[in-house]
């Protein structure tokens, strides 16, 4: 999808608008989704928070709910993943299921879904990684324009989308 600078203004005054209506994380997430998906759509989607403490991600929405529930969990394991991620606060692209399959043990499923390639792009806010949005798609996907594209049009709005979750999560109780 080449880039548009008008439609993507236009996607990011409609997540805005959808942004200061959301009355719950879901919501919240599903506009931070359609923004994405307006950028450059993708197979799988999903946002994992990051409960350190725990040691795990859990998983915060996601447009294919039969595969990937929001109930589900993973380990955080220290790899190369958690290297890029975790410590140098970096997007992971992987783009063969063959290294996806070197940081994920639900490889299998995801190469059942048609995807082959990852996007994992840190959401940070004072230094600590609070959460990821996931892009997959098919082998090869995620080309080195795509990834600057994403990280430079999600970071900000994934940030925001966070925060405003956790604010929306915290008001509830």
């Amino acid at each position: 999808m080449p880039f548009d600078p008008g439609s993507d203004r236009a996607a990011e005054r409609i997540f805005l608008a959808d942004l200061a209506t959301a009355r719950n994380a879901p919501a919240v997430f599903a506009a931070l989704h359609a923004f994405s998906d307006a950028l450059l759509p993708v197979r799988l989607w999903t946002v994992m928070t990051v409960d350190e403490s725990a040691g795990l991600a859990r998983r915060a929405y996601t447009n294919m709910p039969d595969a990937y529930p929001v109930s589900g969990t993973k380990p955080i394991v220290q790899n190369e993943w958690f290297d890029i991620i975790q410590g140098r606060h970096e997007c992971f692209v992987a783009n063969t299921l063959s290294d996806i399959a070197k940081v994920f043990p639900d490889h299998e499923l995801i190469g059942s879904l048609g995807c082959a390639s990852v996007l994992n792009l840190p959401v940070v806010a004072g230094g600590e990684i609070l959460a990821t949005v996931n892009l997959l798609d098919g082998e090869g996907f995620f080309s080195s324009d795509r990834v600057a594209r994403l990280a430079d049009s999600l970071a900000l709005p994934a940030l925001t989308a966070m925060l405003a979750a956790r604010h929306l999560s915290s008001a509830v109780r």
